[in-house]
């Protein structure tokens, strides 16, 4: 068994011991045993690039402390997911809240192989070429909270990235990163999950420098501001973004920005990439029942540092429309799924939680 494998296989097994002690307790209370709520959900998409997805997500909620009710309840998940042009992904996901939401964590890794293309003008036909990334990611943070609804924190992710492009346009590389990242973040949301008022604004700088074993230096700062209008009763939310990526330095290929997904919905075929972007959405959640709403969508986007110099500074708009099912019972959780058209392009995509 490869270091790789033995790795993730221990990192699941960490992430799974709170829930794990959570249905030991279980036994001999019948109260904590419904605090405990678990959900295996399938995942069925449609990529543009990636073609038909399908897979499976288990997720599991649970309070670290049964006695702390003010925390909000910490989750743990994976997904496996498979794609018909030959890739696959298998991430582990964890947030915990302990300390009545003094203190909250997080540990996020991932394994795959990424086949999708890019469009490049530096050959002699340009065009969209093949490309397929191996790639592990591990990343793991801590927030303390400093004032009311204030939040600082550091994070560390590791990145190995093996690339292979077609018709050697690009010769291979194999890029590993270092970044640590300090982060800054106001909170006043009712809900973490899936909040109905309030804001979410964060900044993070994230710093690949050669001090930290990179072999070129680089940085990233990232930006947004959510904000959250409860509608029709309360029943529904309107949402906004604005979310501001930027590159600085000798940004690596992998770690370019690329229209859709996040930040705009609409584009499945990685054309609109470069150093930095901003965008701008808003989207109204529409709840017709207790498990099941719907969900209206807008937004723009541009781009910066492409090496496409003609996709620079141009406004990329994305509106669609998506389903979403509320995954666990005690507390609001969707998973979903969209659909968005763009300039010229158009996605499907599957959701864990909102997009925003």
């Amino acid at each position: 068994m490869s270091r790789i494998r033995i790795l993730f296989i221990s990192l699941f097994l960490i992430s799974a011991i709170p829930s794990i002690a959570q249905h030991t307790k279980a036994d001999s209370s019948k109260s904590i045993e419904k605090a405990v709520d678990i959900s295996v959900m399938p995942f069925l998409s449609y990529n543009r690039n990636m073609k038909v997805m399908f897979g499976a997500i288990p997720m599991a909620m649970y309070r670290l402390n049964p006695l702390d009710t003010i925390s909000p309840k910490s989750l743990t998940g994976s997904s496996l997911v498979y794609t018909t042009n030959g890739s696959y992904f298998f991430t582990l996901f964890n947030r915990w809240y302990i300390k009545e939401d003094q203190w909250r964590f997080k540990l996020f890794a991932l394994a795959g192989d990424h086949n999708s293309q890019f469009f490049t003008e530096d050959v002699e036909v340009p065009g969209f070429y093949d490309y397929g990334t191996k790639t592990y990611v591990i990343s793991a943070g801590a927030q303390r909270k400093i004032w009311s609804g204030i939040y600082g924190g550091l994070s560390y992710t590791y990145a190995h990235h093996d690339t292979e492009y077609e018709d050697d346009v690009n010769p291979p590389s194999t890029i590993r990163n270092n970044g640590l990242e300090l982060n800054l973040m106001m909170d006043t949301r009712d809900a973490v999950y899936y909040p109905t008022q309030g804001i979410k604004s964060k900044l993070r700088w994230i710093n690949y420098g050669e001090w930290f074993g990179n072999e070129v230096g680089a940085n990233k700062i990232l930006t947004e501001y959510n904000t959250y209008y409860s509608m029709r009763d309360k029943q529904d939310v309107l949402a906004a973004r604005f979310s501001g990526k930027f590159g600085l330095g000798d940004i690596a290929f992998e770690q370019q920005q690329v229209i859709g997904g996040k930040d705009i919905r609409g584009y499945s075929q990685g054309q609109f990439r470069g150093d930095g972007l901003l965008a701008l959405q808003g989207e109204y959640r529409y709840n017709f029942n207790p498990k099941m709403g719907m969900v209206g969508f807008a937004g723009m986007a541009t781009i910066y540092g492409s090496d496409t110099e003609s996709f620079n500074w141009k406004l990329y708009p994305g509106a669609g429309i998506g389903y979403r099912y509320r995954a666990f019972k005690t507390v609001k959780f969707n998973i979903g799924i969209d659909a968005a058209v763009g300039k010229d392009d158009w996605g499907v995509y599957f959701r864990i939680g909102e997009a925003f």
